[in-house]
């Protein structure tokens, strides 16, 4: 047989038996198994917003439990990154050739540091966590392999904002918040709703700080001296439970409201007694243990799976939700694998609530900031309770 007649042979093979697919030349693919990196701050100051990592690595076990997805298991390769952009970069680099997607990269700075990583060497990104913002200044060709399921924090600021001044009355408002561009699009959140509300309640202060600060003494007095009634929180978890025990060694108990990154009930043990009554804003993409049943249902799977998930399950759950959206587009990609397969996969995803949890996701061709939404609630005895519906916003993307 000469060559010619073997590669058509072959050819034919390829079309005609169901099932076998060569993934020899995609990245992280094996005719057995798809790699998903995740680069996550497993130590450093936001090491607490590394449990999504473990939420991940979980529910892919689970699924792996039950046969993969098309026969394929897949295989989570998690490396720390300590919420530092240089190794984040280093580690996708590393990360490079060996892994079919990256999913959950955590932090403003890394993603907007990272940003063209993805388009370049057509890695899919799912649900990255940070500033929705940094997609709608990358032109449309670069988002493709780009699929977003996070609250925009200025939309989530004015929420906050609103929900302070027309639910708690608030009059004089403060804002508490991370030296950086998280931090700095809260502001912009705030100011906007305050411009909206009128002369209803105005910002006395705005108080920054550094993410290698721990001493927050001085901020903590800036912040009573403003004679605010109301003070919002755009912190890691670490320096919103420090500022929280400082305003309370000063007597200074105004009514607080957070971003949904604290609303893991450990703010109970890590800021004490001060935390009960925080009002946080949950974030659309996820749900409440111990509120929520759909989500009870799932953070049970994992705590099995994995008992150091127990005390940690919001985060838990909140990394998961990111696995479950990677596996329904590898279930919708079909057998035959690749970075376009997945894209479009991904792309029809419609009116979907992942596993019953949070509010309804939509992908489409020319929309990828697939949910975007808040609801309020309240840290009460050890968890934190919704107070109502989630509220939509319009995708940026």
């Amino acid at each position: 047989m000469t060559a010619r007649n073997m590669a058509l042979v072959l050819a034919l093979v390829v079309l005609l038996v169901p099932g076998i697919c060569f993934s020899a030349d995609v990245p992280g693919v094996t005719d057995k198994e798809v790699v998903i990196g995740v680069t996550t701050p497993v130590s450093g100051p936001a090491a607490l917003w590394g449990v999504t990592a473990v939420g991940m690595k979980a529910w892919a076990e689970h699924v792996n439990a039950q046969g993969g997805v098309h026969g394929r298991k897949i295989k989570v390769l998690i490396q720390d990154d300590a919420y530092n952009p240089t190794r984040a970069l280093a580690n996708l680099q590393e990360m490079k050739g060996n892994v079919f997607a990256v999913s959950g990269l955590l932090g403003t700075a890394i993603l907007n540091a990272s940003k063209d990583f993805f388009p370049d060497n057509k890695v899919p990104l799912v649900t990255p966590y940070g500033d929705v913002r940094i997609w709608t200044k990358q032109p449309k060709d670069k988002l493709t392999y780009v699929f977003v399921a996070y609250p925009d924090y200025e939309d989530e600021a004015e929420y906050i904002t609103k929900y302070a001044v027309n639910k708690l009355n608030a009059k004089k408002i403060a804002l508490f918040y991370q030296n950086d561009d998280y931090g700095k699009m809260a502001m912009s959140g705030v100011k906007k709703a305050l411009g909206e509300l009128g002369d209803k309640a105005k910002l006395v202060e705005a108080v920054p700080y550094e993410v290698t600060d721990r001493a927050l003494n001085t901020h903590a007095l800036k912040l009573k001296e403003s004679g605010a009634d109301t003070l919002i929180i755009y912190t890691t978890p670490t320096h919103g439970a420090l500022i929280t025990k400082e305003t309370a060694k000063i007597d200074y108990r105004p009514n607080r409201l957070t971003t949904f990154t604290l609303g893991d009930p450990i703010m109970f043990k890590l800021a004490g007694e001060p935390w009960e009554g925080t009002y946080v804003a949950l974030p659309g993409n996820s749900g409440v243990p111990g509120s929520d049943p759909p989500a009870d249902k799932v953070v049970s799977v994992l705590s099995n799976l994995d008992p150091s998930i127990k005390g940690k399950e919001y985060l838990a759950l909140f990394g998961a939700m990111s696995m479950i959206h990677v596996v329904e587009g590898l279930k919708n990609a079909g057998r035959d694998l690749t970075p376009e397969a997945f894209v479009k996969g991904m792309e029809k995803i419609k009116d979907w609530k992942p596993e019953g949890i949070g509010a309804p996701v939509t992908y489409l061709p020319d929309r990828h900031h697939g949910v975007n939404a808040s609801r309020m609630g309240v840290a009460k005895e050890g968890k934190v309770v919704p107070l109502e519906e989630f509220t939509m916003f319009k995708p940026h993307f």
